[in-house]
């Protein structure tokens, strides 16, 4: 396939950039899944990322606290 010269490179991310972005995924998923169902709406209204759930399920205990806490000092 040839290149396009019209559409920019894509951006490779560095090691904090992925970094921050797996925490900003999970933060959202945690606030997604952890929110309390609406009282008199459909109970099956949380919806949240499958793939980041089995990525947080299959992560070590350690390495998703670090995530959750990346910011606090």
């Amino acid at each position: 396939m040839p290149k396009d010269p019209d559409r920019p490179a894509r951006k490779r991310l560095n090691t904090t950039e992925k970094r921050a972005l797996a925490a900003a995924k999970v933060r959202v998923f945690v606030n997604q899944y952890g929110r309390k169902a609406q009282k008199g709406v459909e109970p099956n209204d949380r919806h949240y990322d499958e793939k980041v759930g089995g990525a947080v399920k299959r992560m070590k205990p350690a390495q998703l606290d670090e995530l959750l806490r990346e910011d606090e000092d």
